[in-house]
C-alpha cells in the first residue's frame, strides 16, 4: 500500500503577471513528486469539488454565495488579496475537496497528504491573506457530521497564525486548534486559539525543534483527537518572502518527522495539507514542500 497523496490539475488557476502568491507552486509540487521519484501515478486520488452545502457547514450561507456569484464587494476582494474570477471559484472550492478526500483516506489509512490547502486566515464571513474558505474548518466539520471521527486537532505550523480557524471553533470542545507561529507576523490582530505558541523572529531548528517536541505530545495526551490536520507551511523557512524565522530545509524535514512520528506511534491518524510558502523560486518552493511527503513516505510503513 504506497501513501495516499491527493491532486487535481484544477489546484492552479491563471493569476496576473508578478502576483505575490505563488499559484503555480501547487503543479510544480505534483510534478516534482513525479520526477523526483517520490510519488508513482497510482498513489495520487483526485477529489471532487467541494459542494455548497460543505461549505456552508462552517462559512455563512451569504458569503458563500456572494463569492462564488462574484458579488463580493470591492473591499472584501482586497481583504483577500486574489483578483476574482470564475477559475479562482472552481480552484478554491477543489482545493477544499480536496483536503475533505484527504481527512477520508487518513481516517481509512492512517496517514493521508495533500498537495494543496491551508487556508487558515478565512474566517466564517470573509476571506483575507489569500485565503477565501478554510479547507482545515470545512474538512473538519465534514468528517464530524458523517460520523467519521468527533474530536478533531488541527496543528497548525505555519509561520502565520491560524486565526481564521481559532475564531471558527472558538468554544467548540470537539476541536483543538494548536497554532505556533512568528508572533511579529501577519496577521497583526491575533486570535485566540487553545493554545498559541508564539515565537520571536529568526528563531533557527535547534529551538524551534525543541519548543515544538516540549508542546505536541502534551496536547495528543490530553486531547486525544480522532483524526491530526496537520497545516504543514514552509514558510518558516529562512528564505521565505514572508516568514521572518529561520528554519532550513533540514528543520523542515525533522519538523515534518517529528510531527508525523509523534502522531503516528500514538495511534492518531493524521491528515495533511501544504499551508504557506512564498519564493520567486517556485522550483526552490515547490522542493521545500516536498520534504512533508519525504517525511510521510518514511513514516507510513507504521500505520500500514
Amino acid at each position: 500500500m504506497l501513501l495516499p497523496i491527493v491532486y487535481h490539475p484544477d489546484y492552479v488557476t491563471p493569476l496576473p503577471p508578478e502576483h505575490r502568491f505563488p499559484m503555480p507552486k501547487f503543479g510544480v509540487i505534483y510534478n516534482v513528486l513525479c520526477q523526483d521519484g517520490l510519488a508513482a501515478p497510482d498513489q495520487f486520488h483526485l477529489p471532487q469539488i467541494a459542494a455548497i452545502d460543505a461549505l456552508t457547514q462552517v462559512h455563512t450561507p451569504d458569503y458563500v454565495a456572494d463569492f462564488c456569484n462574484g458579488a463580493l464587494p470591492a473591499k472584501a476582494i482586497r481583504r483577500i488579496g486574489l483578483p476574482w474570477t470564475e477559475n479562482l471559484v472552481k480552484r478554491t472550492r477543489m482545493a477544499v475537496g480536496g483536503t475533505i478526500l484527504t481527512a477520508q483516506l487518513a481516517l481509512r489509512h492512517g496517514l493521508a497528504c495533500n498537495t494543496a490547502g491551508g487556508t487558515h486566515h478565512a474566517h466564517a464571513n470573509f476571506g483575507s491573506g489569500f485565503c477565501i474558505f478554510n479547507d482545515l474548518a470545512v474538512a473538519a466539520r465534514y468528517v464530524q457530521h458523517a460520523g467519521l471521527a468527533h474530536k478533531i486537532l488541527i496543528v497548525d505550523l505555519d509561520v502565520h497564525q491560524g486565526d481564521g480557524t481559532a475564531a471558527i471553533f472558538a468554544g467548540d470542545p470537539t476541536v483543538f486548534t494548536l497554532s505556533m507561529h512568528c508572533q511579529k507576523n501577519f496577521p497583526f490582530r491575533k486570535q485566540q486559539s487553545n493554545l498559541d505558541v508564539p515565537l520571536a523572529e529568526g528563531l533557527g531548528d535547534g529551538d524551534y525543534l525543541r519548543v515544538l517536541a516540549d508542546t505536541l505530545p502534551g496536547v495528543l495526551e490530553m486531547f486525544r483527537p480522532d483524526l491530526v490536520l496537520y497545516d504543514a507551511g514552509v514558510d518558516p523557512h529562512h528564505a521565505d518572502r514572508l516568514g521572518k524565522l529561520a528554519l532550513t530545509d533540514d528543520g523542515l524535514l525533522r519538523r515534518d518527522r517529528l510531527v508525523l512520528e509523534t502522531c503516528l506511534r500514538r495511534g492518531f491518524p493524521v491528515a495533511t495539507v501544504v499551508g504557506g510558502g512564498y519564493d520567486k523560486n517556485v522550483q526552490a518552493l515547490a522542493r521545500r514542500h516536498t520534504l512533508l511527503f519525504r517525511a510521510a513516505a518514511e513514516l507510513y510503513p507504521i500505520v500500514v
